[in-house]
């Protein structure tokens, strides 16, 4: 047996791949298009290893046949040989994340999908294997990756897909309404466009984060018979690359910490350590403090003298921030904090919260999306616990 037919299976055994998708997977696998150079991202230490096909086809084929994600393109194409670029801006993600979004999906035969983020094309290839290639419109605002997937299609015999070289923000009108629709891209606010090309009764899956955090949620929307809103739970922790226009860098130190901002800076202390709040990306206690202090982002400085410094950096314009030397010996850290919003206290307030809740996870949050923004629920959508600001005309750029 195959090294893919061996993942296929094992998927299938742990119920992550359903009866209906497990004879797709065995019929495209992945390595039929990815690139000749891929990057393999070994996600528990987060090590990125170049494998470059010619050289090395044996590894290259390994990896393509692997359970692991793997960056395609860096730097939006900028990036050439093989050593690591600076932003990963394309990839093949892992196979059973790819199943288990597949799943939440829930397409039926004679359904139609959009997919926004084509990628190397495989996902959608997928969706063609199992609906027919005329039911799929994929959108993607690289013309490079757009090509290249169409040629990968072709060659899979489903050059019927359509292949749209656009701003996947806007969604694709002149193929909607659509049963389906899937992102591949992560994402801070659902565009008001997928909503509108989505029939009513039908799904919306996609990562949803907030600034606090890289790691997202899956999220899977039911739209409402009138069309003007979605509401579902999320599903499970993941990473993707974000769309291209809700990417942010990281808050500069020089805007934040001037020399005013360090004299006037409260000092205080906080009982919480690292481990219980912030230091795991991949835990959900993160992940929910991210849902109730909004507009924030967190920045982890270099340890000194057993203490690691973390920043809390408003992503407003009054510039507020937060600085915790966590020790690495014992409670209390010292906290320092500055500005309108004292960001430190929402993440004790945040944590408290989720205690009293009984630490919530991902099968009891939830997400509602509609003309008066997002907002964020636990067990029932009229149990509202967080806010997301609507989507701002800033963030209607192009997307991935």
């Amino acid at each position: 047996m195959s090294a893919w037919r061996e993942l296929v299976a094992g998927l299938a055994a742990d119920g992550t791949l359903t009866a209906e998708w497990t004879p797709v997977f065995e019929a495209l696998p992945r390595s039929g298009f990815l690139p000749g150079v891929i990057w393999r991202h070994h996600v528990p230490t987060g090590r990125v290893e170049a494998v470059d096909g010619t050289r090395e086809p044996y590894r290259w084929q390994m990896a393509a046949e692997s359970g692991d994600p793997l960056v395609t393109q860096w730097d939006d194409g900028e990036h050439q040989g093989l050593e690591q670029g600076r932003v990963a801006s394309s990839s093949a993600s892992a196979p059973s994340v790819v199943a288990a979004m597949l799943a939440d999906l829930d397409v039926r035969p004679g359904q139609r999908v959009l997919e926004v983020g084509t990628g190397t094309g495989w996902n959608v290839g997928l969706l063609a294997r199992r609906l027919g290639a005329e039911a799929v419109t994929t959108v993607e605002v690289d013309r490079d990756l757009a090509d290249a997937a169409r040629a990968a299609l072709e060659r899979q015999g489903l050059g019927a897909v359509t292949v749209v070289h656009g701003d996947g923000f806007q969604g694709h009108r002149p193929r909607a309404p659509y049963d389906r629709v899937i992102a591949t891209c992560g994402v801070h606010t659902i565009p008001p466009a997928w909503l509108r090309q989505c029939r009513p009764g039908g799904r919306i899956v996609a990562p949803w984060g907030t600034r606090f955090t890289r790691t997202e949620a899956t999220v899977a929307l039911t739209v409402a018979e009138d069309g003007r809103s979605a509401s579902g739970p999320f599903t499970m922790l993941v990473q993707f690359m974000s769309l291209r226009a809700q990417r942010q860098d990281l808050p500069s130190y020089a805007d934040y910490v001037t020399a005013e901002s360090r004299e006037k800076a409260d000092r205080g202390t906080t009982a919480l350590t690292l481990g219980e709040t912030l230091a795991n990306e991949w835990d959900i206690s993160r992940f929910v403090l991210g849902l109730l202090v909004p507009d924030c982002a967190v920045v982890f400085d270099t340890p000194q003298g057993g203490r690691r410094p973390v920043w809390l950096c408003g992503l407003g314009d009054d510039r507020s921030w937060a600085c915790v030397l966590f020790r690495e010996d014992e409670r209390p850290s010292t906290v320092y904090q500055y500005g309108i919003r004292r960001l430190w206290d929402e993440v004790e307030a945040a944590d408290a919260w989720w205690q009293e809740q009984g630490r919530p996870g991902l099968g009891r949050l939830g997400l509602t999306v509609g003309d008066h923004g997002q907002q964020v629920w636990v067990d029932t959508p009229d149990h509202v616990v967080g806010h997301a600001v609507s989507v701002s005309a800033g963030e209607q750029g192009k997307s991935r």
